[in-house]
């Protein structure tokens, strides 16, 4: 890959863990821990801590999940950095999964490196079901892993 599109993609995963970082600032500035404000009938945002992985897996785990999940996420950063670094020019679709899925998976990490936990804030309901709370990191990862699973499935670079 071209050092111009190096610079693309690392700046598009400094951009998103920017965006994640910032939006995670704000609540914490103009929300208090457990507190819920309605934006849309189905959308919320509600300030919560995740000690855990995705739906709160292992948030009950004693302590030693926080390691655990600095470990993966410290470990996928450094795949995926070197992934992006000798892809070739071709690889476009594919690099940008990687680079948005790099850019949450340091958003995570910082969380988890400075705080014990991460923020949380975005919540979708339908009634009284509610999706897990979520955030601009974890939205990033999964749009990466989705566009590189369609990658994978229709052979698209």
């Amino acid at each position: 890959m071209s050092k111009t599109n190096q610079i693309r993609w690392l700046s598009l995963s400094i951009l998103v863990f920017l965006l994640d970082q910032t939006s995670k600032w704000l609540i914490h500035k103009y929300f208090v821990v457990g507190q819920s404000d309605t934006v849309l009938p189905f959308f919320n945002l509600v300030f919560s801590h995740n000690s855990g992985a995705a739906f709160g897996f292992l948030s009950l785990a004693g302590g030693w999940q926080r390691w655990f999940f600095i470990l993966v996420a410290a470990v996928i950063s450094a795949v995926i950095l070197r992934l992006l670094s000798t892809m070739s020019r071709e690889t476009n679709w594919t690099a940008c999964a990687m680079a948005l899925v790099l850019g949450g998976a340091l958003g995570n990490l910082y969380d988890r490196v400075v705080y014990g936990h991460v923020t949380d804030f975005f919540d979708f309901h339908l009634n009284t079901w509610h999706f897990a709370t979520f955030n601009v990191a974890d939205t990033a990862i999964c749009i990466g892993v989705g566009m590189w699973l369609l990658a994978c499935f229709l052979k698209k670079t």
